[in-house]
């Protein structure tokens, strides 16, 4: 059989015209593997294909580097993502 190695979770955000992207999630064996890059280079061209102005994600600072070199830029510090006690940045791709 097949296996699901790899998931985007997102919602479109109709007011803005933006996907939003809430999880990326990868199978521990499957990471390392350039999978969440694919899945993302899908979700921008999915994005793209329905008209979109762009996608929104979150993430934590160890991160930003990684979404920016995937053309997402840097909003600053997130004031709508506070789970776990961390701090989230928003990132931004505009297409």
């Amino acid at each position: 059989g097949e296996t699901l190695a790899g998931v985007i979770e997102g919602s479109p955000e109709a007011w803005h015209n933006v996907f939003r992207i809430s999880n990326i999630l990868v199978q521990p064996e499957y990471r390392r593997r350039g999978l969440a890059e694919q899945l993302l280079r899908r979700a921008v061209s999915d994005a793209r294909q329905q008209g979109r102005r762009g996608l929104v994600l979150t993430c934590k600072d160890k991160l930003v580097h990684y979404y920016a070199r995937l053309g997402f830029v840097s909003e600053g510090i997130s004031n709508k993502s506070v789970h776990g006690g961390a701090v989230w940045y928003q990132m931004r791709l505009v297409l």
